[in-house]
């Protein structure tokens, strides 16, 4: 059985995600206060994987976690995209006019910005999880109150559904990442199977060397499916790059790689993977 530790409590977006991605398969499911929860939760148990939310259609980049990854020595092994769809829930037997807040976290709320928009009589309330949101209500029984949540958090907390779906962009999407330690990460990916690779990098402060690098990406015929850019901190305008590449011919990948390093500064891969096309 796999281990999985998650940012939030069950019923959380990750434990979705985490079941959805191990489908067929039984898994545990950590739960973790933060993120850095996680990768602490990996280095004390290195026989736990972790997922993390890297990305969202909306909101953008979670630009802590590519940090966070970095630092923690994890490879990412997976990837899970996940549908996010949000729902106003309650305890039983009330109606959204009777309703006085709505809790969940930050990004949930700022999702369903529209919706809360036009319910003027409900004051917006941020908390650390979405599910978490959800069990309060139930722990203290708690009226005139809701929580965003999944469809999954409202029923295992056996919450009424008052409003489905009220995001405000329906094509809304999040990334998540399957992490695991280095010994781990190695015995549960082969060679022959990996068509994408997470990296990280740094260049030297002079002019065209991102464009250097990327005409070799383009040479080898690399897809470049994501670059993010943050800064280092202590060096004024330099930046570390992350990229997402996606290929079919492993070999050619690892000559890119080799063509890359003359010209990088620092260079660390933080996964090389399967994904399905």
């Amino acid at each position: 059985m796999k281990r999985i530790a998650i940012q939030g409590i069950s019923g959380a977006f990750h434990e979705i995600a985490a079941r959805e991605y191990f489908k067929g398969e039984e898994i545990e499911i950590i739960p973790c206060e933060t993120f850095k929860d996680v990768f602490k939760a990996i280095e004390g148990d290195k026989s736990l994987l972790g997922i993390i939310a890297i990305e969202n259609t909306i909101a953008g980049s979670l630009l802590q976690n590519h940090n966070l990854l970095r630092e923690s020595g994890c490879l990412v092994v997976g990837e899970q995209k996940l549908h996010i769809e949000h729902h106003l829930v309650a305890l039983p037997h009330q109606k959204l006019e009777e309703i006085e807040e709505v809790h969940s976290h930050p990004i949930a709320l700022m999702q369903c910005e529209d919706f809360l928009e036009s319910h003027k009589h409900l004051k917006a309330v941020e908390s650390e999880d979405t599910a978490l949101s959800a069990k309060e209500i139930v722990d203290g029984q708690i009226y005139k109150r809701a929580a965003i949540c999944s469809l999954f958090a409202a029923e295992k907390y056996g919450l009424q559904i008052l409003e489905r779906n009220i995001e405000t962009n329906k094509r809304n999407f999040t990334r998540f990442l399957i992490v695991a330690e280095p010994t781990l990460a190695l015995e549960m990916t082969k060679n022959d199977e990996i068509n994408k690779a997470s990296l990280v990098f740094t260049l030297p402060h002079v002019e065209g060397s991102l464009s250097q690098v990327l005409s070799i990406l383009a040479f080898y015929h690399m897809n470049l499916t994501k670059i993010q850019s943050l800064p280092i901190i202590g060096k004024e305008w330099e930046y570390q790059f992350y990229i997402n590449l996606t290929f079919n011919d492993y070999s050619r990948y690892k000559q890119a790689i080799d063509a890359m390093l003359p010209l990088i500064d620092e260079f660390q891969i933080m996964g090389e993977y399967h994904v399905d096309n």
